[in-house]
């Protein structure tokens, strides 16, 4: 009989794209793999290989802003657990995250075998325990920690699997980004401490366009204002036309993406793209930063607001990223293009 395990990670796009390798560890196994998700999350949970089903849930001690605790959103839990059945239950968090008050509501429900990493002492709630900062590095990319909690568990990932980050059912979206080369710049941000400001995006377009470049600008539904002042006349708009697959698509068939620490960052990496990350360091970059592609990274790791966290910009001025200018993201991503041997070559500076 197949084994059902149940896969949780209740936070952002990004954080569930991280989490792909472990998921495909648990799959490899042969088990049936359910994921339960925010709602924001879940979209990218049905782009992820080895994933059966996908469950919606509103954490309130994960998602922000967060849900009021009340009987019916425990019930709800209660349902989707009932509806899984799940013989087991791995618990995949961030270092801020406790995996604590989910493994009660697992075991709870009944949920028999249920794995975590927990700074506190988790009693019976967890049977398998990996401790941050002893057993478990807490500097490594997050990809690899949730491998590192899939691996005690006792899953491990195939020989033949390189433990990238990887999406399903890309399609082609040649049709809608145009035919030939192009440079994706997404603008767009969920946190506003991580924002590049937006003139340096629309003078990055320019530059981008003044040497031979296309550029095509994506952006969420809620980012069409935003997208279409980057754009400007320069550069094919797509804000608020795509869906996370079809985002994919454009991602994986551009040459280049610039983009912030956010969600399609991490989407680019999955589908093998280079990525200029503008990397403001409220979270670590080695931690954080795109996984598994080339990489260059912008902004000042040293800034005062590294380590803080912070979804507002907690410095007078911005400056770990008003420190970059168009002309070194322009640079940086040149260097990414001159790099790639399947990437077009060009090797001309911005001065």
């Amino acid at each position: 009989m197949t084994r059902r395990v149940l896969v949780a990670r209740l936070d952002s796009l990004g954080d569930v794209l991280l989490c792909g390798p472990a998921v495909r560890a648990i799959a490899a196994a042969g088990s049936e793999v359910w994921m339960l998700c925010s709602a924001q999350g879940a979209q990218a949970a049905r782009l992820l290989p080895g994933v059966h089903r996908v469950l919606e849930w509103e954490c309130p001690w994960i998602v922000n802003p967060a849900p009021p605790v009340t009987p019916a959103l425990v019930d709800q839990l209660t349902g989707l657990l009932a509806e899984c059945d799940p013989d087991e239950a791995v618990i995949l968090t961030s270092f801020h995250q406790s995996p604590l008050p989910l493994a009660l509501l697992l075991r709870l429900a009944g949920v028999t075998r249920i794995a975590g990493a927990s700074v506190d002492f988790a009693g019976s709630l967890l049977d398998v325990r990996l401790r941050p900062g002893e057993d478990l590095a807490e500097d490594q990319p997050e990809p690899e920690r949730a491998m590192a909690i899939a691996r005690a568990a006792g899953f491990e990932l195939p020989a033949d699997d390189d433990g990238a980050l990887r999406v399903d059912a890309v399609p082609d979206a040649a049709d809608i980004a145009g035919a030939g080369d192009y440079v994706v710049v997404h603008p767009g941000v969920a946190v506003p401490a991580r924002a590049w400001p937006t003139d340096r995006h629309q003078a990055a377009v320019q530059l981008l366009v003044e040497l031979g470049l296309r550029v095509v600008v994506t952006g969420s539904p809620s980012e069409t204002a935003l997208t279409a002042q980057v754009a400007g006349r320069f550069a094919l708009d797509l804000g608020g036309r795509l869906d996370l697959p079809t985002l994919a698509g454009v991602l994986a068939g551009a040459s280049a993406v610039i983009v912030a620490n956010t969600g399609p960052a991490h989407l680019a990496a999955a589908v093998g793209t280079p990525v200029v990350s503008l990397f403001a360091p409220v979270v670590p970059a080695i931690r954080w930063a795109p996984y598994g592609v080339p990489v260059e990274l912008l902004g000042d790791q040293t800034a005062p607001c590294r380590g803080t966290r912070a979804r507002e910009c907690p410095v007078a001025g911005h400056p770990c990223l008003t420190s970059v200018t168009p002309a070194d993201v322009v640079d940086a991503c040149l260097r990414l293009l001159a790099e790639s041997p399947s990437r077009p070559e060009f090797s001309r500076g911005v001065a």
